[in-house]
């Protein structure tokens, strides 16, 4: 089963507590989980800020907007307990409650004009309304993290449309640049070959400064045409002749399955990366693209009031 959004765990939260009793957010979080039979991998999943798992992320946002309500009460740290009004929406709403049951409580209206206060444009004087249908199903920490899987699906076409207008030698230097930037060439050394005489490889990146350890690198800026199984036994060939036993060999293209199979049968070792790869490996890494905007999201921090 997939991690409910906020909404869906309203009515499940609030019968939880509906027993009365002064509930810890973690066991909230917990008890929802096992509710909703999350699997080991699902109860682990982080926000991409891996600042926090999702699920606790989940269920925080739904006591935030049950307490805005007045649904639920803050008994002290990261405590809750159910309120008179909350035992009321039980009874009123069987099925579900969400955003819509909400808007009936005043405290919650005074709440949601907040945030939309927080939207005005200073200069015009101007107030947009966020949307509230489909998002509402959305914590923030959601609707960031949809914004920059957008994003990175977008700049990750973008990145690698522009490797394939590099040169071939501007491709290899973008190859080794990033290889460098991963960290494979901070203790020795990572440079491209020579246009020619390279005995079929492209770069070579040395592990320490002696250059004792090396990895191999091979780059091919492809179109259409995927890797077949004959490239990775020559680029095995090259490896034998430098008497190297480790390689990478990048493309923009795609690997077949032969070239796939051929990898793994030679005795080097012969890491494989393909065009998606690549292009997810270059802006992971900051590799020809610069960071645009960042988004700092806020929750309250209780440990600190509670030293007032």
């Amino acid at each position: 089963m997939t991690i409910p959004d906020f909404q869906s765990l309203m009515r499940p939260v609030l019968a939880f507590l509906a027993d009365g009793q002064v509930r810890r957010s973690r066991d909230i979080t917990e008890v929802m989980s096992d509710q909703f039979h999350l699997t080991p991998e699902e109860r682990a999943e982080m926000l991409p800020s891996g600042t926090a798992k999702k699920m606790a992320n989940r269920v925080g946002w739904t006591l935030t907007h049950l307490t805005q309500a007045g649904l639920i009460d803050s008994a002290g740290r990261g405590l809750k307990v159910i309120s008179a009004e909350g035992r009321g929406a039980l009874d009123n709403h069987p099925e579900r409650v969400d955003t819509r049951v909400l808007e009936g409580y005043p405290a919650y209206v005074e709440f949601r004009e907040r945030k939309r206060d927080t939207t005005s444009n200073d200069e015009g004087g101007s107030t947009q309304t966020p949307p509230d249908d489909d998002d509402d199903s959305r914590t923030p920490s959601d609707l960031v993290e949809s914004a920059v899987l957008v994003n990175r699906a977008a700049v990750e076409s973008e990145v690698l449309a522009a490797a394939l207008k590099l040169t071939p030698t501007g491709f290899e230097e973008l190859v080794v640049r990033l290889l460098d930037r991963m960290g494979y060439g901070r203790a020795g050394s990572a440079h491209r070959t020579a246009p020619s005489g390279d005995g079929g490889i492209d770069g070579i990146i040395s592990r320490d400064p002696l250059g004792m350890d090396r990895i191999y690198v091979q780059a091919k800026r492809y179109t259409d045409i995927a890797v077949d199984r004959p490239a990775i036994q020559g680029f095995a060939g090259a490896l034998m002749s430098k008497q190297g036993d480790r390689g990478v060999f990048i493309t923009t293209s795609r690997f077949t399955a032969g070239a796939r199979e051929e990898a793994e049968r030679i005795n080097a070792r012969i890491e494989l990366i393909d065009g998606n790869r690549l292009a997810e490996l270059l802006v992971q890494w900051g590799v020809g693209v610069q960071p645009e905007q960042s988004v700092t999201l806020y929750r309250l921090d209780e440990d600190y009031f509670d030293t007032l």
